[in-house]
């Protein structure tokens, strides 16, 4: 368990909560028995298959409806103790092609989010951040008080979620902790539309025979994070007592990078299939390496990663397999 207190006495807000993250904190909150799990989501990028094992558990709820609908928010907000706000337009490459709607969502949404939080008296909101807001900043390991310039619309939104964050504690006292993911992947991630998470994509590909297409030469790395981290991250965040961790911002990874011709590889070497994937020209707006410090998570949070890359990427082929019937 990451926690060490009773959740009966609490109410809890996840928006995006039929999300990939969301749904997985949906159900540690379900089943660790949390007075009540509000879920608010639109179901634009969410699934509502994510969370219909949990429908008939007494303390779930669920509210469809859109955070860029002000009476919406406040109306999700009301009795709640703590929010998870998973609620975003995710996607480097849809944010370069629709920038307008994604800061729509994620920042006017975020802001209808902390204005309803602050008047309903929750106390405390937890949201969803992004290694991307370290754009052009050289050096590895990341460490959340050096950034550098944004590169997509989708970082500069994340971004805006932290200076707004920062500006609403210190003005209307509230107490709001941001954790920049970095490369989160698990079970429920979609792996179909246009802007698809890779490594579900990969699979689907593999077992279907196909190539899987690459962007540039492969080489670029990412600190890969398996999704009972970042559950773990959002749970110590929420109902951390230590006084010095709020209002902060953190990376949330495991503090090892790998390449992605090494995460395709190891695919294949769970699958026992071997396609020659295709390279092809790199993304617009994605940063070249990433690895993350996170030192400041362990201390201050407690935040102690569960699952390295290897173990967490072979739990999710194993779930891919099943739900595409192979």
């Amino acid at each position: 368990m990451f926690h060490n207190k009773d959740l009966s006495s609490y109410t809890f807000l996840v928006t995006g909560g039929a999300g990939f993250i969301g749904s997985h904190i949906v159900e540690y909150l379900i089943k660790n028995g949390a007075k009540k799990v509000k879920i608010l989501d639109n179901l634009l990028t969410g699934n509502y298959e994510n969370i219909k094992p949990f429908e008939n558990a007494p303390n779930f709820e669920f509210i469809e409806g859109d955070i860029t609908q002000m009476d919406t928010c406040s109306k999700a907000c009301k009795g709640v103790d703590f929010i998870s706000h998973q609620a975003a337009l995710g996607s480097v490459p849809r944010s370069i092609k629709d920038p307008s709607r994604s800061n729509l969502i994620n920042v006017s949404g975020y802001l209808n989010m902390l204005v309803a939080a602050n008047e309903a008296g929750v106390k405390r909101v937890v949201y969803a951040s992004s290694s991307s807001v370290y754009g052009d900043e050289p050096n590895l390991p990341k460490v959340e008080e050096r950034i550098g310039k944004q590169l997509s619309p989708y970082a500069v939104t994340k971004y805006t979620n932290e200076l707004y964050a920062h500006v609403f504690a210190n003005t209307y006292g509230m107490q709001i902790i941001g954790l920049r993911y970095f490369n989160s992947f698990g079970s429920r991630q979609d792996p179909n539309g246009p802007y698809a998470a890779v490594i579900p994509l990969f699979v689907d590909k593999i077992l279907k025979g196909e190539k899987v297409n690459i962007d540039g030469d492969g080489e670029q790395t990412r600190d890969f994070t398996y999704v009972d981290n970042a559950v773990q991250a959002n749970i110590r965040a929420m109902l951390t007592d230590n006084e010095a961790a709020v209002n902060q911002v953190y990376n949330i990874a495991v503090g090892e990078n790998f390449s992605v011709n090494y995460m395709y590889n190891l695919i294949q070497k769970y699958l026992n299939i071997y396609i020659e994937p295709n390279h092809r020209e790199a993304r617009k707006g994605d940063i070249r390496n990433s690895l993350a410090d996170i030192t400041k998570a362990k201390t201050l949070l407690g935040y102690d990663p569960q699952y390295r890359f290897e173990e967490g990427l072979k739990n999710t082929v194993e779930h891919f397999k099943v739900k595409f019937g192979y």
